[in-house]
């Protein structure tokens, strides 16, 4: 089974997370770049981001090389802003096809929210579930064993 992982990362715990995965189970990346990037530090930083995911706003993405028919997996990651997802990840859900995909999701966060982000996740791909679903809370930033542990735990199932 081909399998892409596609993500955005701020502060790298997504990217963390995306690459670690990848490795575990020989899985494509596809990293998403905003065109007009996000404060990333400050009040601004939660004030704009927090806004843009509240507001479901897909912003434009840099050019990405994606052919949806080259995958039977997509994994979704992100890091969880104000209970939603990133997004960036919003754009490329609209500008794909991803139908009769094997849709597995991961987000990164470093309060809580994960869960009702994976809810507007599935409303955003109009599915009822996800094949699966692994919440980290800053991989990159705090690295812990439960983390890792987690990981490994995500790609056994996805090797299942």
């Amino acid at each position: 089974m081909k399998t892409i992982i596609v993500y955005y990362s701020m502060e790298e715990n997504t990217a963390y997370a995306a690459n670690r995965i990848a490795e575990i189970i020989g899985a494509d990346t596809l990293r998403l770049y905003p065109k007009k990037t996000y404060p990333s530090s400050g009040f601004r930083k939660f004030m704009w981001g927090g806004m843009s995911a509240v507001m479901s706003e897909k912003p434009e993405l840099e050019p990405y090389e994606f052919i949806a028919d080259d995958y039977d997996r997509v994994i979704i990651g992100f890091p969880v802003w104000a209970s939603n997802m990133a997004p960036p990840l919003r754009t490329f859900i609209r500008d794909n096809d991803l139908n009769g995909k094997q849709i597995s999701a991961f987000a990164c966060q470093a309060g809580n929210g994960a869960e009702k982000a994976f809810a507007k996740l599935k409303a955003a791909l109009g599915i009822t579930a996800l094949e699966n679903e692994l919440i980290l809370i800053d991989p990159k930033a705090k690295p812990t064993d439960e983390n890792e542990q987690k990981i490994e735990e995500f790609c056994e199932k996805l090797k299942g």
